[in-house]
């Protein structure tokens, strides 16, 4: 009798455990997708000191005042971890943008706590899929959960601090059978939650930041899309030793001045036009301009010149393959990577390729990566791509500041998104 009911009861707790995981795969499998959501950053992060620059474990606390005492923030380290690192900071871009597009969509009830797909994350923040990648993934959130920050932005009074840390959780729920990711639940602060959703406090950035891979080049532009970003053609300008109390950079100054002076001469940052005033002087400026307000103010000196023609091409063969071109990119680049916030490294953007007809149509065939263009054929098939190929060079063409380090894959996310948008039209 004892036997018997030993059985039902084990049976009883097997139903109810199959039941709960059934609904956490049915909770994570039915999840949207938001690997293309539009990027957001929260502002109130992006012009101070709240992350470490360097890839390097850091231990050394951040202790910022600014100059006229009314804004402070302490960044506390975990000695286990580390403090949280300034490419952390791309998985609160990403979760901040989520956020934006859940609210976009005219979700309701929106909470701190997100569901999401790591695959998803990884790829809008360009980490890849890896196995690596989800390594790095789980250690930039332990980091995230375990660096304490104090600050009296927001608060009610000066006097008045919030402690938190970015996160105060996650889960990861994998399939056990199988290992493979089922979906990730990840709790913000509050703190981070109310300052995302007021819409005032979120701006949008390039998908191109995330290709930026010197840790002070990336707080530079987040920097520079904060205070350049409504400022019109006049810019922002700002003195190298207030930015260098601002970036929490380890650096003594005179290196710090060095990297500033580097980052400005390649001056390759997204969006962003930086130029130095005063260089050689005891107190140098950067002067910070959106790209787009340099081409708009170019537009209209140039507005009553007469147009060129554009080149007559009466032979492919006289047109050079855009993809040894990128070659070429590729190995004048080979070597040149760094980590950490130390140097720079100088990316030569590739402009949008020639056409290879004298009718101006574009041959998508030749002028993408064949791996690539057979890769859209087969997730994107019915379209025109010749026609989606004469859209995106014209995109490129009416955005200087957005063209991509790598041709054929910014065509193949094109593409992609077209088809989302309008695949019911087929």
């Amino acid at each position: 009798m004892q036997g018997e009911a030993d059985r039902v009861e084990i049976e009883g707790e097997l139903k109810t455990a199959l039941k709960e995981r059934k609904v956490q795969f049915e909770m994570f499998f039915t999840l949207p997708d938001f690997s293309d959501i539009s990027l957001r950053d929260y502002q109130e992060t992006m012009q101070r000191p709240f992350f470490s620059l360097s890839k390097r474990k850091r231990i050394k606390p951040i202790d910022y005042t600014s100059p006229d005492k009314s804004v402070s923030v302490h960044v506390s380290p975990n000695p286990a971890y580390g403090m949280a690192t300034i490419w952390d900071a791309d998985i609160m871009i990403y979760l901040a943008s989520h956020l934006n597009e859940l609210r976009e969509r005219g979700a309701n009830d929106l909470s701190p706590v997100i569901r999401l797909q790591p695959g998803d994350l990884l790829k809008r923040i360009c980490w890849g899929t890896s196995g690596r990648a989800y390594e790095r993934l789980v250690s930039a959130l332990d980091r995230l959960q375990a660096t304490t920050i104090k600050t009296n932005i927001r608060a009610s009074t000066k006097s008045r601090e919030t402690t938190f840390s970015w996160i105060d959780s996650y889960t990861h729920l994998v399939d056990e059978r199988t290992q493979r990711s089922l979906g990730m639940e990840i709790t913000l602060s509050k703190w981070f939650f109310d300052g995302v959703m007021d819409k005032r406090n979120v701006l949008s950035i390039s998908p191109l930041y995330f290709e930026i891979t010197s840790g002070l080049g990336k707080w530079l532009y987040r920097a520079s899309r904060k205070h350049a970003g409504g400022n019109g053609a006049e810019g922002f300008t700002i003195g190298f030793e207030t930015l260098h109390q601002k970036s929490g950079s380890e650096s003594v100054y005179p290196v710090f001045k060095r990297k500033l002076l580097d980052l400005a001469r390649v001056n390759d940052l997204p969006d962003i036009s930086l130029e130095v005033i005063d260089g050689d002087g005891p107190r140098p400026k950067m002067k910070m301009v959106m790209r787009r307000h340099l081409s708009e103010r170019a537009g209209s000196r140039g507005r009553n010149a007469l147009p060129s023609p554009p080149p007559s091409v009466e032979n492919d063969e006289d047109m050079v393959d855009p993809r040894l071109a990128l070659g070429m990119i590729s190995s004048l680049s080979k070597g040149m990577r760094v980590s950490g916030e130390d140097t720079p490294r100088r990316v030569i953007g590739s402009s949008a390729p020639r056409r290879t007809m004298a009718t101006g149509r574009a041959i998508a065939s030749r002028m993408i990566d064949a791996e690539i263009y057979s890769a859209i054929r087969a997730d994107f098939p019915g379209w025109d791509y010749d026609e989606l190929l004469g859209r995106f060079d014209a995109f490129l063409g009416a955005n200087p500041s957005e063209l991509p380090r790598n041709y054929s894959k910014r065509f193949y996310g094109f593409v992609k998104e077209h088809h989302r948008r309008n695949k019911y039209r087929l």
